[in-house]
């Protein structure tokens, strides 16, 4: 399942049929590319049994959510995730996004293109990926390994599974 899966599908051209993209926003879904199933849903409302996906993605969906709809998605995510699966997070160091927006550049090769796109939030919540660790390990998730490059971070967890 790739939360916040709309727009580019970024997840979803990567893996095509094996992913569920959900959005909570039917024009993302409509913008995506039809390479995956897609769904409207709320991450912080999940309609899946526990313990249904093997992986969960978010790809710069979490700098759309203030601080609570982060911890709710995630201990949703985590709900649903099944024992020793894995969750993947890319996204950003934000360290002002209010008054004035922080857009993020990003090229991503895929196969023979690149996708061009950016995205940009306005919000007084902050992030890093010290407070998206926080949130995602106060949902019972294991930290496996932590990648950083230029503001840009990847995060994977796992369920039931020791961490670093």
């Amino acid at each position: 399942m790739d939360v916040g899966g709309g727009g580019e599908c970024i997840i979803g051209r990567f893996f095509g049929n094996r992913v569920i993209a959900i959005d909570n926003r039917q024009e993302e879904l409509d913008e995506a590319p039809d390479v995956c199933e897609k769904r409207v849903m709320d991450a912080a409302f999940l309609c899946f049994d526990a313990e249904t996906f093997d992986t969960i993605t978010f790809f710069y969906s979490l700098m759309y959510m203030d601080l609570d709809t982060q911890k709710q998605a995630m201990k949703e995510a985590a709900r649903v995730l099944k024992y020793k699966g894995n969750l993947y997070v890319w996204d950003t160091d934000i360290s002002s996004a209010f008054p004035e927006p922080y857009v993020v550049q990003l090229e991503i090769p895929i196969g023979p293109e690149t996708i061009h796109t950016a995205y940009g939030i306005v919000k007084k919540d902050l992030q890093n990926s010290n407070s998206i660790t926080a949130v995602a390990l106060s949902s019972g998730l294991r930290l496996q390994e932590t990648r950083k490059e230029e503001g840009h971070f990847c995060l994977h967890f796992a369920k039931g599974e020791r961490s670093l």
